[in-house]
């Protein structure tokens, strides 16, 4: 890792060629050749977290790299299963050929949702890494099955873990939902909750009450109605 440091490597420059790995992936899983689609997937996975440590230990963080990291990784996210519906639609001889390109459609829906309450929970201030199945668990599943076995007998390997992956995110998504939730309403074990102190009585409230009134006539000089009787009226001229 020192030697990526020196070597004065940026960390978005890591995060372009692993999204370039991805694109190549899925463009591997689109023309069937499953292997070595998993295999760039799983190099696409390791440059994915070679940049984050560069920046942190080469003190070259910042919110652009942040932002750009994120947005890279989304995209890699949909070309993975856009690559795996391209060959499940058409590969010959696919059982449950329908279904498993509209797994495909899910299961990209779910992993940008997967994310996406990631990113509005952290911009709520709330810290939001729970779930079974992040980018890392999806891109190491994948890949490692892809890797290893390959599409499988009628894709069915490949539909497998695609609706496995689906599954797996949904479930990570209300894992999430549930999780901000708890949090925002304070309800979590060990989340202090803010009791809000009793109003102070306003100005306005107090001008208004009874004892802004008998101060006002303790402090006002009292005129007697038989005083301003004795004061002569002048008449016509």
């Amino acid at each position: 890792m020192d030697w990526l440091v020196r070597s004065g490597i940026k960390p978005n420059t890591i995060t372009t060629f692993g999204t370039g790995l991805v694109l190549l992936s899925a463009l591997a899983y689109g023309v069937g050749a499953i292997r070595v689609g998993g295999l760039l997937l799983l190099l696409s996975g390791v440059l994915d977290t070679l940049d984050g440590q560069v920046a942190r230990d080469g003190a070259m963080v910042t919110k652009f790299g942040a932002f750009y990291d994120s947005t890279l990784d989304r995209i890699g996210d949909g070309a993975t299963f856009i690559g795996i519906g391209a060959f499940l639609l058409t590969a010959p001889d696919v059982a449950y050929r329908g279904p498993a390109v509209v797994t495909c459609m899910v299961a990209i829906l779910a992993s940008l949702l997967v994310s996406y309450a990631r990113a509005r929970a952290e911009g709520l201030g709330i810290e939001c890494k729970v779930g079974i199945a992040q980018r890392a668990e999806r891109i190491v599943l994948l890949g490692g099955a892809s890797l290893l076995v390959g599409a499988g007998p009628h894709a069915l390997v490949l539909e497998g873990l695609a609706a496995l992956l689906a599954v797996a995110s949904i479930i990570t998504v209300v894992q999430r939902f549930v999780y901000v939730y708890r949090h925002a309403e304070g309800r979590a074990p060990g989340v202090a909750v803010r009791v809000a102190e009793p109003a102070q009585p306003s100005l306005r409230a107090w001008r208004t009450s009874g004892a802004a009134r008998r101060v006002r006539s303790a402090r006002s000089p009292r005129w007697e109605p038989s005083g301003w009787a004795s004061v002569p009226r002048a008449g016509p001229r």
